[in-house]
């Protein structure tokens, strides 16, 4: 379990109440990665929402017409979620999540802390804000990354 006092200064989490940080703090876990090992899949069932306490993962897409898959998004900053698809119907992963070099993450399970959202609406609507821009954002970013591949 990771303390409700580290997750508080977490950008999705900014603004939360204490009551609503010590419910998701329960429902965490923190993992270790090694520099190249793959942290989720394209296409496999997304069931947790992931942030990146240390280290740096590639987010990769495979494209059709190319043998080789392609970074859309680098995630490098401490605190900064990926993995969206965790909480985002239909719940498969857009892409692949690689370490780019040894990697401390936080797992968050979708499902709980969807209940938890659900049952404070208020946090929930400032969460599920947030994760709209991080998907626009990350579209914008790999729209730009698949022009250039073109």
């Amino acid at each position: 379990m990771v303390k409700s006092a580290s997750i508080a200064g977490f950008p999705l989490f900014k603004d939360l109440s204490t009551d609503v940080l010590e419910k998701i703090a329960a429902v965490s876990d923190e993992h270790a990665f090694s520099e190249g090992q793959t942290v989720f899949r394209e296409g496999e069932k997304a069931d947790k929402l992931h942030f990146l306490i240390a280290g740096g993962v590639a987010l990769r897409v495979n494209i059709m017409t190319k043998p080789d898959s392609i970074t859309v998004s680098f995630v490098s900053k401490s605190n900064e979620c990926f993995g969206w698809s965790g909480l985002v119907s239909p719940h498969y992963y857009t892409a692949s999540a690689i370490c780019d070099e040894d990697s401390k993450i936080m797992t968050i399970s979708g499902n709980e802390l969807l209940d938890i959202l659900a049952s404070n609406p208020e946090a929930g609507f400032k969460v599920m804000h947030r994760i709209a821009n991080l998907v626009s954002d990350r579209l914008r970013n790999s729209r730009q990354a698949l022009l250039k591949t073109l």
